[in-house]
């Protein structure tokens, strides 16, 4: 078995970057298929596909995915909140800007830097490495600041608020794989049983908002799925998985603040929307973050 590194490395900083460019474009792709695809139904795709790729790619590879080892309590529970966390996304876009969306979603490094320590010791965070979080989440509230412009209506601020509670699930979730018996299972493992409970929770949620269920959609609406399915939803989330068991949740939290600047340089690139200072400077901002959070301790 790999053992735990207590900082990020190479292939972490490498594969970090990947995912995060991922989930950002992601979001480009979700924002031009929500018209067609109704959110949930959506993800209902999503996420039967990217169980049963799972379940071929352990077949596969002779992962075990069934055995008794004591995990099936946390994993049931971490397929809980990992569907309650999407489930407050779609829902929470209804009713406020993807913009208010993403800053209040992005409060989950705070959830795994205040809670975890308390479970894993180790990954408590030096006052530096503090800074270097505020750092970060303030440079993606400047980036996304324009979102925020104008009087908030109630239904806004119920939008906000599933905002934030998808955030602190996001957060609650990796407590939960890093502090139980989880923390040493596989990657696939834990990996389905998150998409697996959601592939059975997201048609239920759909039928029950009264979604129209269709297979009928363009080229276009078919190849985004496909995207968020295989990379987004198997390859991406299971590379995730694998870096909670082998480096610090807190460091590997701190990156996840890209995810939502790419997007924006994305829609920029994709979309033609504005290249502004605010973004420009927010990029800056977050890299002097993660650097501040992944700053090594000074050797005694």
């Amino acid at each position: 078995m790999r053992e735990r590194k207590e900082h990020l490395d190479a292939l972490a900083v490498s594969l970090l970057l990947a995912c995060c460019l991922f989930w950002g474009f992601q979001q480009i792709l979700i924002k031009t298929t929500v018209s067609e695809v109704p959110p949930l139904w959506q993800a209902a795709i999503r996420f039967v596909g990217a169980t049963v790729l799972l379940w071929v790619w352990c077949a596969v590879r002779g992962i075990k995915l069934f055995e008794r080892d004591g995990t099936l309590g946390a994993g049931l529970l971490a397929g809980l909140l990992f569907a309650g966390e999407f489930t407050c996304i779609y829902l929470g876009l209804r009713d406020t800007t993807a913009s208010r969306l993403t800053v209040f979603l992005y409060t989950s490094p705070f959830v795994v830097a205040l809670l975890l320590p308390r479970v894993v010791p180790a990954e408590k965070l030096r006052p530096v490495q503090w800074v270097g979080l505020v750092v970060a989440f303030a440079a993606v509230a400047l980036a996304f600041s324009e979102g925020f412009t104008g009087r908030s209506t109630p239904r806004q601020l119920r939008g906000d608020a599933l905002a934030l509670a998808a955030g602190v699930l996001w957060g609650l979730t990796t407590l939960v794989i890093r502090g139980s018996k989880m923390a040493t299972s596989s990657a696939e493992k834990t990996l389905f049983y998150q998409v697996a409970v959601t592939a059975a929770v997201a048609p239920m949620l759909s039928l029950a908002l009264g979604e129209t269920w269709s297979l009928q959609y363009s080229g276009y609406a078919w190849l985004s799925i496909a995207l968020q399915t295989v990379i987004g939803a198997f390859a991406s989330y299971l590379a995730w998985m694998w870096m909670l068991r082998h480096y610090p949740a807190t460091q590997l939290s701190s990156f996840t603040f890209l995810a939502p600047l790419f997007a924006l340089l994305f829609g920029v690139l994709l979309l033609n929307e504005r290249l502004t200072v605010q973004l420009l400077v927010a990029l800056t901002a977050v890299a002097v973050g993660i650097v501040l959070v992944n700053r090594k301790k000074p050797a005694s």
